[in-house]
């Protein structure tokens, strides 16, 4: 059946929610569509919006796992690839949440870190112009525009690491400590490229719907025996 083993994945979701909810972790993110996916077919890409469509609305509901846990919903990625029923109910579903405030959830649609990348950047050239070419008007940037060297106020107004973080889809969430890919794959597969520098990744040998709460303890455990081990050995240099 269509779309059935998608399902069996949103329950398996469900039950990996509610165990790093229980266990005190405050930002989950979820790579749930990436932008390679619409290369599928029409109807497989159809099926999954109406999938995606089902569930946003179950997250509206009072009695929905975001709503027990306090938990705000952002979703992440280029929304406006999204079909304009997809996009309104994810836009609906952030702003019902948003006074939710124990923990965040991310779901990143419409998503790859190359385009969250060029986007940021692309946001971030835009936004340095306009305000460049602003004080230029105002007769306040005594030409910045036309300056060909590196003089003071021409470095004030070059574009910094933190005008393209605050640009990232991703922005709303900290770098993650732990990355999960089930099926014992390693590769991030175009996922938060940008903020994975140095988190921990963990590949257990089971499919995603397979995935359970002895595989989150395992990840758990496994990155705190890591950072011991490191601070330890900080501690000793």
């Amino acid at each position: 059946m269509e779309g059935a083993g998608h399902k069996i994945g949103f329950s398996a979701l469900m039950s990996m929610l509610k165990y790093c909810y229980e266990f005190g972790v405050r930002y989950v993110t979820v790579y749930a569509f990436s932008i390679e996916n619409f290369k599928r077919s029409p109807e497989e890409v159809q099926s999954l919006m109406d999938l995606m469509l089902e569930k946003i609305e179950e997250i509206l509901k009072e009695q929905s796992i975001v709503n027990r846990y306090g938990v705000r919903v952002i979703f992440s990625g280029n929304l406006k690839l999204l079909s304009e029923p997809v996009r309104l109910a994810a836009e609906r579903a952030m702003l019902a949440t948003a006074k939710n405030s124990k923990a965040v959830l991310s779901i990143c649609v419409a998503y790859t870190s190359t385009n969250e990348i060029m986007h940021a950047v692309q946001e971030s050239c835009e936004e340095k112009w306009d305000e460049i070419t602003l004080l230029n008007s105002s007769g306040a940037g005594y030409g910045l525009i036309s300056l060909g060297g590196y003089e003071q106020d021409e470095m004030d107004h070059l574009i910094k690491l933190t005008d393209i973080e605050k640009h990232m889809y991703m922005a709303a969430a900290p770098d993650p400590d732990i990355i999960i890919r089930t099926s014992g794959e390693t590769r991030l597969s175009n996922f938060l490229l940008w903020q994975s520098a140095n988190c921990y990744l963990y590949s257990p040998s089971v499919l995603w719907p397979e995935i359970g709460f002895r595989q989150f303890l395992w990840a758990i455990l496994n990155f705190q025996q890591i950072h011991f081990y490191l601070d330890k050995q900080r501690k000793q240099s």
